[in-house]
């Protein structure tokens, strides 16, 4: 497995223990940009595009197991030695496992609205419906979430993904790698087999109460995974907590995070 090396953004200066930000599916660095710039005083915040989104390197594998050891990679060039993690959704599955297979290198590790289970499909006929949209014949970008609403009626959903769609020399194209993404969702919506891991770290995890991603079911297995887990809910926030209530986000994180600091 040869790591790729991540586009990352660089907020605040440099300090012992940085704030590793991971972004969601469909995501990139510029998710976090706002929450970064308000963290930026108090701690070194680095924003990587995980592999497939943004501007980082694409590649056929898109697992938990390939995106750790690009941030392993990633911490190694930077010269650090260990960081605090906030991982969003994709990016929260990926910090747990970085917490999980190089517990050397984690701190403390924040999780936002995610657990280490099996979650349902849901993105599989999002994919093909992207994959199938003519890009040649796109006007601008509203031409193209007209296309889209009928096939992905939820608005901010909507406006999320179209986040990756870009103007190249003469066509729209989607900046995501959505073969890879669809090849991988079923491995993206597990989880790896921990065989008998635990992280015995700080650990928080920070859930919208209009979310249905982390219930009562999600429980035992954060428990055997992250025994000293503290569970936080952020009233009225949905999937995106952090976008949804960003004072309220930033006030849990920062109860969690600034003792470290």
């Amino acid at each position: 497995m040869t790591p790729l090396t991540l586009h990352l953004r660089r907020y605040g200066r440099p300090g012992p223990v940085p704030l590793l930000l991971l972004h969601g599916l469909f995501g990139s660095s510029a998710n976090w940009h706002r929450i970064a710039q308000h963290l930026a005083g108090q701690h070194h915040v680095l924003v990587p595009d995980l592999r497939n989104h943004g501007e980082s390197p694409q590649d056929s594998d898109m697992t938990y197991p390939a995106m750790v050891e690009d941030l392993v990679a990633l911490l190694a060039r930077e010269g650090l030695q260990r960081v605090l993690m906030v991982g969003h959704s994709m990016g929260g599955k990926t910090a747990m496992w970085m917490t999980l297979s190089h517990p050397e290198l984690v701190e403390a590790v924040a999780i936002v609205d995610i657990a280490p289970t099996v979650y349902p499909s849901g993105y599989e006929k999002i994919i093909d419906d992207l994959l199938a949209l003519p890009m040649e014949t796109i006007a601008n970008r509203g031409d193209a979430e007209q296309r889209l609403a009928a096939a992905i009626p939820n608005s901010a959903v909507r406006g999320y993904i179209l986040q990756n769609l870009r103007y190249g020399k003469q066509d729209w194209y989607w900046r995501a790698n959505l073969p890879a993404i669809a090849a991988s969702l079923p491995l993206l919506r597990a989880f790896p087999d921990p065989a008998g891991r635990q992280f015995t770290g700080p650990t928080l995890f920070l859930y919208g109460t209009k979310s249905d991603y982390i219930g009562a079911e999600s429980l035992p297995s954060i428990r055997r995974l992250f025994p000293l887990a503290r569970l936080r809910a952020i009233p009225n926030a949905g999937h995106w907590v952090y976008a949804d209530q960003p004072d309220r986000f930033l006030a849990a994180l920062r109860g969690f995070i600034d003792p470290f600091r």
